[in-house]
């Protein structure tokens, strides 16, 4: 199956490099991109500069796909892998000890997937997760939060053999005066979102990471599906 798949940069990439990038991006090291032309768009573009929105078509078949987004999983397992690869503030003796606990229990091993898909920790997706380690929102509305502001989601290559399907079809320009109000206006949905209906609205029989940490609860307990 040949899937159609865009890149956000300020450069025109025609053949992706394995082993470049930064390593502390949300899955690691890898080549990041997405579904939606239009994010591509987004992320390409800075304040005063334009970007381009690189196009590819990638072979999926045979390639072990992680989609941290799927049923088998929940969304202690994204924030795991997210606190391995990220510098999280973690300000308190709880956020430390939260922290330690999902690594310890919802880390999944991911170094043989060829291909990653889940969340963009964009800064106020990011902030979410931050939030909940450090115990000021519940479960439930870290879930909820992740859907405010249409962050959608990112799709990860991260083995040479993926580098190796990728097919580099074209690009469009992104102008900075376009694209980046749009990309500041996601962000500030999302967060104008979580403060007017997730932060200050706390529901009866809310889980919160305290009760996570004292009952040590794992992946398959029903009350994180």
């Amino acid at each position: 199956m040949i899937q159609r798949i865009y890149h956000g940069s300020k450069d025109v990439i025609e053949k992706p490099k394995f082993g470049y990038g930064k390593r502390y991006n949300d899955y690691g090291l890898g080549f990041y991109c997405t579904d939606s032309i239009e994010m591509a768009k987004e992320w390409g573009v800075s304040l005063d500069r334009d970007g381009f929105a690189n196009i590819y078509d990638i072979e999926m078949d045979g390639l072990s796909v992680l989609d941290l987004n799927s049923d088998d999983y929940c969304i202690l397992h994204w924030l795991a892998v997210l606190l391995e690869n990220r510098e999280f503030d973690v300000p308190s003796g709880l956020a430390l000890e939260a922290k330690e606990y999902i690594l310890n229990n919802f880390l999944i091993n991911y170094s043989k997937a060829d291909i990653m898909i889940g969340y963009r920790a964009d800064d106020s997706y990011f902030s979410f997760a931050q939030d909940f380690i450090n115990g000021t929102i519940s479960y439930r509305q870290l879930n909820n939060a992740m859907h405010l502001g249409k962050l959608g989601q990112q799709i990860v290559l991260k083995s040479k053999e993926a580098f190796n399907r990728i097919h580099y079809v074209g690009n469009e320009v992104a102008l900075h005066s376009e694209w980046y109000a749009k990309k500041q206006l996601r962000d500030k949905t999302a967060r104008r979102e979580y403060f007017n209906t997730e932060r200050n609205k706390r529901q009866r029989g809310d889980l919160y990471i305290t009760t996570i940490l004292d009952e040590e609860m794992k992946p398959h307990d029903p009350r994180l599906r």
